[in-house]
């Protein structure tokens, strides 16, 4: 599955200079991040899942 994802500059720039500074794409950084989350036993990946829902609550609500 391919996946696009919006990132703030300055994350943008952190995702890029941890790649670099571990020789790896960025692509395949993003893709081990994430399967290190869903990895997670499943209470922290829920707990971290609603983290995320609720900090960008008010955009999904815009975008709905």
């Amino acid at each position: 599955m391919k996946l696009a994802i919006d990132l703030t500059p300055a994350q943008a720039d952190l995702l890029r200079g941890e790649a670099s500074r571990l020789g790896v794409p960025v692509e395949d950084l993003a893709r081990a991040a994430v399967i290190e989350l869903l990895s997670s036993r499943p209470e922290e990946f829920r707990k971290a899942a609603e983290q995320v829902v609720r900090k960008n609550l008010d955009l999904y609500e815009r975008l709905a």
